[in-house]
């Protein structure tokens, strides 16, 4: 009899975004994301959620959110930009995620919303705490959800995880 194995989905929501006259995909980060990408970093390697593999929409803004959350984690996981992500429905996301190799046991998602946080609420079939009603409420820019599951990435269904753990991470003004 094969046990099933433990697994982790790290949903991270880029960080704060300008509004510059560029298309929505070359938007880059906003002061503000420049602080809070940093903190998701440090929140992600405090919580001892580091991740095997990344799968990144290649928008600039979560590029830019990847590489100063990286710069934190002490670690270089193998990352995949996938033009998927980009605007994803639920669907298209858990196709993506279902696609994520055997070996990975933990799996740091970064992209957009609506799409992370309609996710998140179909995945997670129980909570801690009030974690459920707060992404239901609002699922903001560098929030992270942490969602655990047992079994392989291609079975990961609706209802299936439990959301450990929700935060955001916010960095501080420089004086």
């Amino acid at each position: 009899m094969t046990v099933p194995t433990p697994r982790r989905l790290i949903v991270l929501r880029h960080a704060k975004s300008a509004w510059p006259d560029v298309n929505d995909f070359e938007r880059p980060l906003a002061p503000r994301g420049r602080r809070d990408a940093p903190a998701a970093g440090h929140w992600l390697r405090d919580s001892g959620c580091l991740p095997d593999h990344v799968v990144c929409s290649p928008a600039r803004r979560t590029r830019q959110t990847w590489d100063l959350v990286a710069q934190e984690l002490g670690a270089t996981p193998p990352i995949l930009y996938d033009e998927r992500v980009y605007g994803a429905s639920v669907h298209v996301l858990l196709d993506v995620v279902r696609e994520v190799a055997e070996p990975v046991r933990t799996l740091l998602l970064i992209g957009h919303n609506p799409g992370l946080q309609e996710l998140t609420l179909a995945l997670a079939g129980e909570a801690a705490g009030d974690a459920i009603e707060r992404v239901e409420e609002k699922f903001p820019t560098s929030a992270i959800a942490v969602l655990t599951f047992e079994g392989s990435w291609p079975e990961l269904a609706p209802a299936s995880a439990l959301l450990t753990d929700l935060a955001v991470p916010r960095g501080k003004k420089k004086s």
